[in-house]
Formats: C-alpha cells, sequence, structure tokens
C-alpha cells in the first residue's frame, strides 16, 4: 500500500478526532455557561486556537451547539443501545450494566458535558426541543428494562416514572461525586453508584459488596 493510498484515511481520522475534541469543548462550556453565556472566542480560547479556525469546521455557535447537541448525544445513547442488545441475562443484570456504562461514560469521558442535557432553560426552541428528544431516547432504554423488570417479578417499584426520575437524577451527579477518583478507588465508588440504584428496584448486592451480582429484595410483609 503505498504513502498516497493511506494519506486521506490519516486525514480524515484526524480530522474526526479534532470534531470530536471542539463538540466536547462547546458542549463543556455551554453545558457550564447556558447558551447565551458562552460564543465561538469562547471555545477557541478553551480549545487554544484561533476563532478563525473553528469557522473551519463550523460556520456559526448555532451550528457548532447544534451539532454538540445532536453528535454527543446519539452516539452516548446508541452506545447505551449496544450494550443493551448485546447484554443476555435477567432484567437486573442488564439494568446494572445499563447504570454502570452510563455513569462510566459519564465520569470518564464526558464529565463535563452531561450539563448540556439537563434540559437548559431559556435555549432557542430548536435546540431545547432536539435536548428533550435525546433525553426521551435515552430514558426509553432504562424505562424498557425496568418495566421488564416490573412485570416479570423481578423488580419492585413504588412508581416506574418516580423510579426512573430519581435514576437519571443520580446517575447526573455522578461526575460531581466520583470523577476526583482514580483507579480502583474509582472502579469502587462507580459500583456502589450502580449498587445504590438497583436498589431503587428493590435488588441489592448479592454478598453485601460492590459489583458481586444481585439479588431481588423480598416484598415487605403487609400483616
Amino acid at each position: 500500500m503505498t504513502s498516497e493510498q493511506v494519506e486521506p484515511g490519516r486525514v480524515e481520522r484526524k480530522r474526526g478526532r479534532r470534531i470530536q475534541e471542539i463538540l466536547r469543548t462547546a458542549a463543556e462550556l455551554f453545558g457550564e455557561r447556558g447558551y447565551d453565556g458562552a460564543n465561538l472566542e469562547d471555545v477557541a480560547q478553551r480549545l487554544d486556537v484561533t476563532k478563525g479556525s473553528l469557522y473551519y469546521y463550523f460556520a456559526s455557535k448555532d451550528e457548532l451547539v447544534t451539532a454538540a447537541i445532536e453528535t454527543l448525544g446519539k452516539e452516548w445513547t446508541e452506545r447505551l443501545e449496544r450494550l443493551s442488545e448485546a447484554r443476555d441475562g435477567s432484567p437486573a443484570d442488564r439494568l446494572r450494566a445499563l447504570i454502570r456504562e452510563h455513569v462510566d461514560i459519564a465520569v470518564r469521558e464526558y464529565p463535563g458535558v452531561l450539563r448540556l442535557y439537563l434540559v437548559p432553560r431559556n435555549w432557542p426552541e430548536p435546540q431545547r426541543q432536539r435536548i428533550e428528544a435525546l433525553r426521551r431516547e435515552h430514558n426509553a432504554l432504562f424505562r424498557r428494562v425496568v418495566e421488564e423488570g416490573v412485570a416479570s417479578g423481578d423488580f419492585t417499584v413504588a412508581s416506574v416514572e418516580t423510579t426512573l426520575r430519581c435514576m437519571h437524577a443520580a446517575m447526573s451527579q455522578a461526575p460531581l461525586w466520583c470523577s476526583h477518583k482514580k483507579g480502583a478507588a474509582l472502579e469502587r465508588a462507580l459500583d456502589e453508584l450502580a449498587d445504590a440504584l438497583m436498589m431503587l428496584v428493590g435488588v441489592w448486592p448479592e454478598s453485601g459488596e460492590p459489583g458481586a451480582g444481585a439479588v431481588r429484595a423480598p416484598r415487605p410483609s403487609r400483616s
């Protein structure tokens, strides 16, 4: 294979990595400050590049924000969808895997990005609507497994809707709670969070140790 054949692929991969870096940085910045609180110059400053270099990839702030919302949101959901489709086992096994993967991505890869999807208020309507749509798609992954577990008797919940709200609220705090940890301490913290959230559906660690497997909680006696 000649260098002429290899080079276009390398250039394309480099461009892809650069766009991903821009999108992630923009998502973090707009998540922190809101739509009106940041602009292309702020994104360029955080990336340590010129504002003009951003125009090579994105024609406007609106285009950049829209791309960040769409690309990162769909990538995150699609990764969880692939995991859900490939994962066998009980509803408890699959739900815990989804929770664990979600918080792992949030903490290790996108610690500052999650805030972008917490339904920002006072955003332009197209972006706000797209964020809400992506949140619904993401939530549907968890809802399907929770509803399946309730139907099969594996889960006991007061309300599916309330359980999902509590679960997502806690997962959104994972970067704040866990990002400062490293190595084994981080792994343990993520496992403990996943196990704690499984208790929302009446399931706890089999041995009392994080990540040790799960068993269904007995229904409380009404006598």
